[in-house]
């Protein structure tokens, strides 16, 4: 062997072997092993049918029957009022907010306006009648409006400043912590409307536009949202 040879002269070359094969095969036995998703989420139907039957489905029911769409937490979608967050319905349960009203009443529309921007649960009462003024003078020595009421608490005429620290009181939040699909539900009347004789109420055990026993006022506390010692 001559000094000008080198190694590869005296070993043939073999060729490379594709490494592509091995590739291509590992990908096939990933993509195998891997849980197969949808690509969008599948819709479920709640529907409830003539003889009151529920039932579940992936598939619409039949038109006669009454459907309710799914989300994926099995809640009904579009559920206007459904639950507040927790520490909002534990301080509405205990300090329930009333506003009343009347048409034509700008101080009125300022103060749902607050409590709306605000995020306040509450419900609106309307005084458009006699017999709903009556009321009101029974209920709030009043006939001035608009009222709102927190627990116990009677706040007469519109203030914002004085609305603000009533709620800071009773422990409302600061900013709206409501869902985006809350609906706040419509006025009604303060008392309701008579029934016809044709249709006689049943008898009730008080009257409807005797207020309710308001619940024993805890103790004041001064704390940094209740500087003047409110009390509820």
């Amino acid at each position: 062997m001559s000094n000008s040879q080198q190694p590869a002269d005296i070993y043939p070359k073999k060729p490379l072997q594709p490494l592509y094969r091995l590739d291509s095969l590992l990908c096939i036995l990933v993509m195998t092993a891997l849980p197969q998703t949808p690509a969008q989420a599948q819709t479920l139907y709640r529907s409830v049918g003539p003889d009151g039957r529920v039932t579940f489905s992936d598939q619409p029911p039949a038109a006669a029957a009454k459907v309710t769409p799914l989300n994926a937490d099995g809640m009904a979608s579009g559920a206007s009022n459904a639950t507040l967050p927790y520490e909002l319905r534990q301080v509405a349960g205990k300090y329930p907010v009333t506003l009343f009203t009347s048409a034509e009443c700008a101080p009125c529309d300022e103060g749902r306006t607050l409590l709306r921007s605000r995020g306040i649960p509450f419900a609106e009462k309307t005084v458009t009648t006699n017999d709903d003024a009556e009321s009101l003078k029974r209920l709030a020595d009043t006939t001035s409006l608009p009222l709102l009421t927190i627990g116990g608490q009677q706040i007469k005429g519109y203030s914002a400043p004085e609305w603000t620290q009533f709620l800071n009181a009773a422990g409302y939040p600061p900013k709206s912590v409501l869902s985006a699909n809350y609906r706040y539900t419509a006025p009604s009347p303060l008392v309701a409307s008579k029934p016809t004789a044709e249709a006689p109420a049943p008898a009730r055990a008080r009257d409807a536009t005797t207020p309710a026993p308001a619940s024993p006022a805890p103790s004041s506390r001064v704390s940094p949202n209740n500087p003047a010692g409110i009390q509820f």
